[in-house]
């Protein structure tokens, strides 16, 4: 019998993006080993009708709740907040509370009140058996960051004093066109500095950075004045002079443990009016993480209102952090698929993890039994959600 997957609406203000597209739900029902089922979502990028044209049935918004417990739920971003109702589906997601975000003990507690069916699979951690992400949307990501810093320091140097701040922006049709828009900004920057910008992308070598730096060279820059740093930069420890003497800086890092800052109040207030970095972009958005090495801001920033200015800024420019958790989203159709078609080797998979789990739901898999078949991406993300559960509930006694 076919597994029904659920593409759950997306509830995030000025989210566009979508887990799956109507090219990869083609492929997942002609499988013969999928139905698919498509919440109404009028803020999607794909119309509804492209799901309904590829065989996908259409239902309404925001209706998964009432959905058969049989049917995983697929999503990208966080559920609402402010609600505590357990979680009985499977639900494949970005949760955002394996490291211990903000309210992450009260997110991952709904579906320990939603056993003993309840399970998450999250996205950011489904990994192949070299521990490689199986699908993500670092790249995009990058290259998103990247030009909106960019349109947040045209608007700051432009404006008389630099008070004005890049207002809501919207998503763009294709690549080609935000480049095109962004070049046309890059004259401003050079007429108003004086010469041509420079930035620094921490994390270059992974996906997101990569996204980050190809961005910047599509825009203009000349390959010299992107300072390009991973692991090797950084290895002694901040926070950086360099950092401060760039236009922009972009964060692209995978935060898994405490590292020291890159920059710092302090090390801002050291360099005085010296000080040439106005923006900076944090693609990883570790906002609520206590390890955050930007701790220069504490909210994230949203389409609408992009920057959020750095307090205590007491001599040189005015400084600006873009903190927007879901930047792939300016792009939300090439996001969108580029990120689906890396997800869709797994998802077919999923019949035989779902089938496999059913007769030990609510029951924990030791690490030992994850296996090496090819479900065993979701059961390894199986036992990590255990494992994360038993933390959280550690957490509540303390």
């Amino acid at each position: 019998m076919a597994l029904n997957l659920w593409l759950r609406c997306e509830t995030k203000e000025f989210e566009h993006r979508s887990a799956l597209t109507p090219t990869t739900a083609k492929q997942l029902i002609d499988s013969g080993r999928f139905s698919v089922t498509v919440e109404r979502d009028p803020q999607r990028i794909f119309d509804d009708e492209e799901f309904e044209r590829v065989g996908c049935k259409l239902v309404e918004h925001n209706s998964w709740p009432s959905a058969p417990l049989s049917s995983p739920i697929i999503g990208l971003k966080e559920l609402p907040p402010n609600d505590t109702s357990p979680l009985p589906h499977t639900h494949i997601m970005f949760a955002h509370c394996y490291k211990q975000q903000g309210g992450w003990v009260d997110v991952i507690s709904r579906w320990e009140a939603g056993q003993p069916t309840g399970m998450l699979y999250d996205l950011e951690f489904l990994q192949d058996e070299k521990g490689r992400r199986v699908a993500a949307f670092g790249y995009h990501a990058g290259f998103a960051g990247a030009a909106v810093g960019l349109l947040a320091l045209a608007k700051q140097v432009s404006s008389e004093g630099e008070k004005e701040r890049l207002g809501e922006i919207k998503p763009y049709p294709n690549e080609g066109e935000l480049i095109k828009f962004v070049k046309g900004q890059m004259a401003v920057i050079e007429k108003q500095l004086g010469r041509k910008p420079r930035a620094l992308v921490i994390g270059a070598l992974g996906r997101c950075g990569r996204g980050a730096v190809d961005f910047f060279k599509a825009a203009g820059f000349e390959d010299d004045n992107i300072a390009k740093w991973d692991m090797a930069e950084t290895a002694k420890g901040g926070p950086f002079q360099e950092i401060l003497d760039a236009d922009v800086f972009v964060n692209c890092i995978y935060l898994t443990s405490k590292i020291p800052s890159f920059i710092s109040p302090e090390s801002i207030a050291a360099a005085g009016d010296k000080r040439q970095l106005r923006v900076v972009v944090d693609v990883s958005c570790d906002t609520t993480n206590p390890n955050n090495p930007i701790p220069i801001y504490s909210i994230n920033t949203t389409f609408d209102k992009p920057t959020v200015d750095v307090d205590g800024i007491t001599a040189g420019p005015p400084m600006t952090v873009v903190s927007i958790d879901h930047l792939p989203t300016l792009l939300p159709r090439e996001a969108s698929e580029a990120f689906s078609t890396d997800l869709l080797p797994s998802l077919l998979t999923l019949p035989e993890a779902i089938a496999e789990r059913q007769p030990r739901q609510g029951k924990p898999v030791p690490a030992a039994d994850v296996g090496d078949g090819p479900e065993r991406v979701w059961k390894q993300s199986e036992e990590l959600f255990w494992r994360v559960l038993a933390q959280a509930q550690a957490e509540k006694k303390q």
